[in-house]
Parts: structure tokens; sequence; C-alpha cells
């Protein structure tokens, strides 16, 4: 089973991402669920996602505390959150980042989320929107397949700049 807890801030997409992902999974004929823990529930909050992802039935709904692998999409919340705490070793870590961060004995990639979300514009009530972009860097790790990312966002927006947004994720990521 792939745990992956995401880490985000209150406003930029991050439970709906997790959303987002398993449905993804789920296109690619996996079972998958999503889950999130709120704190205060406020704009600008830290907030934690989670997203399981097997090839079996899961059973599991409680939060991941040992997760596979961390998405930060708010470098900000490590100020507040051990964002690292728990992941497995050798994890691996997405950061959203124009520049590589240094996270020694974790295998580390990254994207600049905020940049293509602007590109394209999807900003709501002043926030900048990370999800689709997420799911694109996703897919170019090899979580979910670029195809399955482009069903589930289309199932959920009828708007196409959340594709484009996926599919340049795909494309800036480095890994």
């Amino acid at each position: 089973m792939l745990e992956i807890r995401i880490h985000s801030r209150g406003g930029q997409g991050g439970v709906t991402g997790a959303r987002l992902l398993a449905l993804a999974a789920i296109h690619d004929g996996k079972y998958a669920t999503a889950s999130v823990f709120y704190g205060p529930q406020r704009r600008g909050a830290p907030v934690m996602s989670f997203v399981r992802i097997d090839d079996r039935p899961i059973r599991i709904y409680s939060r991941i505390k040992e997760p596979d692998m961390v998405v930060i999409l708010d470098a900000s919340v490590m100020d507040m959150v051990n964002v690292l705490q728990g992941l497995k070793q050798g994890g691996r870590i997405f950061i959203n980042s124009v520049e590589a961060k240094d996270f020694p004995g974790f295998s580390t990639c990254h994207a600049d989320l905020t940049g293509i979300a602007q590109k394209e514009n999807i900003i709501v009530a002043g926030y900048t929107i990370l999800n689709t972009p997420m799911l694109g860097c996703l897919a170019k790790m090899g979580i979910i397949s670029l195809d399955s990312a482009r069903k589930s966002i289309l199932e959920m927006f009828p708007d196409e700049c959340n594709v484009r947004a996926a599919e340049a994720g795909y494309r800036e990521m480095k890994l």
C-alpha cells in the first residue's frame, strides 16, 4: 500500500487534491481512499490530507502516521508543522518550489506549482489553487497516469485550464 500525506494551507486545494488523486488512482484500476485532518477551520491554516492507494481493497481510514511520501504544497507550513514526522526511511518528498530543496536521506523532487496555477489563472478568493498542477507532477512520478489525472480533473472541473495546469506540472516536474 502506498500512503501519501499532503501538507497545505486552507484554501490552496490540498483537500480536493487528495480526492482528485484518489479518483485518478481508481481510474487506473487501483483502490484508493482520501481523508483529511483539519486544524482550525479557516483559510490559511495548516491542513493535512491523506491518500492511500493499493491493488487490494483498503480497510484503513485513520490518519497516516508513517507515510511513504509527503507532498508539501506550501513550504511555510514547515515552520509550523514537522512535515517529515514519520516519513519512512528513504521516503519521497515532493515540494512546491522553484528550486530544489535538500532533505538528507529522502528522495526529493519539486515543481513551481504556484507559478503554473497563476499562469493558468487558477485563483479563487485570492488563493492560488495548487491541486491540479500537483496531480500532473504525481503522474510524472508514476503514482498515477496522466490520462487518469485528466479524467479525474474533468469529472470535478469543467474548465480546461485545470487540465492544462496538470499537463504543465507533468512537463515542469524536476525529478
